[in-house]
């Protein structure tokens, strides 16, 4: 009977193998259904993200996806036919001749009949016909998009699946507002606008202390207009 199931390490030496070219040998467990027992071919192994159901297996003419708790690794020499000896049928007895009466009034007596020898016919057991696990059609990969803030920028990305769309790049702070504007969370919305009222303060005595430069060096720039 089938194992627990295959475990990481096992899933991993199967992907390897597949890449080598090769199909392992795998047993379906007591999880499979009525198929337990019987014995499949890994032929691919989809994206686990995507579904559960990743290892797709030969059996018979169909292929259809399974989880890892439904099949296990196969032991050496499971899904050999062995060959078995046929009955080798008894020796025939030597008939002794008839010899010819030569007695007129005499019935004639036929010749007893041969017996053929009987051969009994072993017929196997089919296995019953396993029931065919409906397919689940692959939807689309997930999208995500992500809003961020590090070192007073704002910055968006989106990625689909493993595949980047857009990697990270610069927005303007009201337009990151908006964004989180469309997510109904009071905490987010919060917090957004604190990071906002301290960039805003600190841009605020950025403005004073450039001010306050500024008037310094335009008076420095009038008492030496004065001096010529």
């Amino acid at each position: 009977m089938a194992g627990q199931g295959l475990s990481d390490d096992e899933v991993a030496g199967i992907r390897e193998a597949l890449a080598a070219g090769r199909k392992p040998k795998v047993v379906f467990t007591a999880s499979a259904g009525q198929v337990a027992g019987q014995v499949g071919q890994v032929v691919e192994l989809t994206d686990p993200a995507v579904s559960d159901e990743f290892v797709v297996v030969r059996f018979g003419r169909d292929e259809l996806p399974f989880s890892p708790a439904d099949v296990a690794v196969a032991p050496r020499g499971v899904g050999r036919k062995v060959v078995e000896a046929k009955p080798e049928p008894p020796a025939e007895e030597p008939v002794a001749p008839v010899e010819p009466e030569f007695v007129l009034d005499t019935p004639r007596v036929p010749a007893p009949r041969r017996e053929e020898p009987k051969v009994e016919q072993q017929v196997e057991a089919k296995p019953a016909r396993r029931a065919v696990k409906a397919v689940k059609p692959k939807g689309p990969a997930g999208l995500t998009v992500t809003l961020a803030y590090a070192d007073g920028e704002w910055t968006v990305a989106a990625q689909q699946g493993s595949k980047a769309l857009a990697k990270p790049y610069v927005v303007k702070p009201a337009e990151a507002l908006k964004m989180v504007a469309l997510v109904d969370v009071p905490g987010v919305q919060e917090a957004v606008e604190q990071i906002l009222g301290a960039e805003r303060a600190e841009a605020e005595q950025q403005a004073e202390k450039l001010r306050a430069e500024l008037a310094e060096i335009e008076a420095r720039l009038a008492e030496l207009r004065e001096a010529r």
